[in-house]
């Protein structure tokens, strides 16, 4: 299970884009209390990428080269608002 907190994930999730909030924001309190360790594992990876290539994962312009934070972002773009 993740060590960081919740209201840590919150404001690492803040990228100062309104979409790409609104999708982190939302699968964080969508899917992660439900998800699995790997999963979470995975999220904090995501979030310690560059907003750029964030935004290019998240748009579907490019996708990680990593197949479990490919995995999570397809889970991200599809969360249901």
């Amino acid at each position: 299970m993740s060590q960081t907190s919740p209201g840590r994930l919150r404001w690492r999730c803040r990228r100062g884009m309104q979409e790409m909030d609104i999708l982190l924001l939302r699968w964080l309190d969508q899917c992660w209390a439900e998800a699995s360790p790997q999963q979470q594992a995975s999220f904090e990876s995501l979030l310690a990428s560059e907003d750029d290539q964030l935004w290019d994962w998240l748009s579907g312009r490019t996708q990680p080269e990593q197949p479990e934070l490919a995995e999570l972002v397809e889970r991200i773009r599809n969360a249901a608002p």
